[in-house]
């Protein structure tokens, strides 16, 4: 089980990656036709006008995706900023409830919003609701990605609670001595 659950959130991470790779490609994709423009301009020539249709939006549903995407792979290693400045003067047993009470909050949030974004996925495709940009884009689509980020992120939550309460550590704690890095 635990294979499974590394995997996916491998995958989410690299889903996150691919999504501000293609971000990047897009960006260059229109810097580089208006460079080119103006080059043909320079010899007289008409310029082509080449332009990524619904950039600022496309590029803004793949920040959206890669965000989300992301969630359960930064929370795994550690690097969401916590406050912990009363967790780092508890004793082990405090400390240990708390974040068990923490992370009870935080999974049930990140189900509700999950739940909340799987009907919202569900309502946008069975009313066929598009955006308003160049290209009408099927608003399901980026809606997806976000509810399927924040789907593996309450997952990542989960998988960290059932660890704690087996008498683990979470994930976010795990470095070289044992606890995680305080963040301030």
């Amino acid at each position: 089980m635990r294979r499974i659950l590394d995997r996916v959130y491998d995958l989410s991470e690299w889903l996150a990656m691919a999504s501000l790779c293609a971000i990047a490609a897009l960006v260059f994709a229109q810097v580089a036709g208006r460079v080119v423009d103006r080059v043909i301009g320079l010899f007289g020539i008409a310029p082509y006008g080449f332009l990524v249709p619904s950039l600022a939006e496309i590029a803004g549903y793949l920040l959206v995706a890669a965000s989300f995407l992301a969630l359960a792979g930064s929370l795994r290693a550690g690097e969401q900023i916590r406050v912990s400045l009363v967790l780092a003067r508890l004793p082990d047993s405090a400390r240990r409830v708390i974040e068990t009470i923490v992370l009870v909050l935080a999974a049930a949030l990140a189900v509700f919003f999950f739940a909340y974004c799987v009907r919202m996925v569900l309502d946008s495709h069975r009313f066929n609701e598009v955006s308003y940009g160049i290209i009408p884009i099927q608003l399901w689509i980026p809606q997806a990605a976000m509810a399927t980020g924040v789907g593996v992120f309450a997952l990542a939550l989960l998988d960290d609670l059932v660890t704690i309460l087996r008498g683990g550590s979470a994930s976010y704690m795990a470095t070289g001595d044992g606890h995680a890095e305080e963040h301030l």
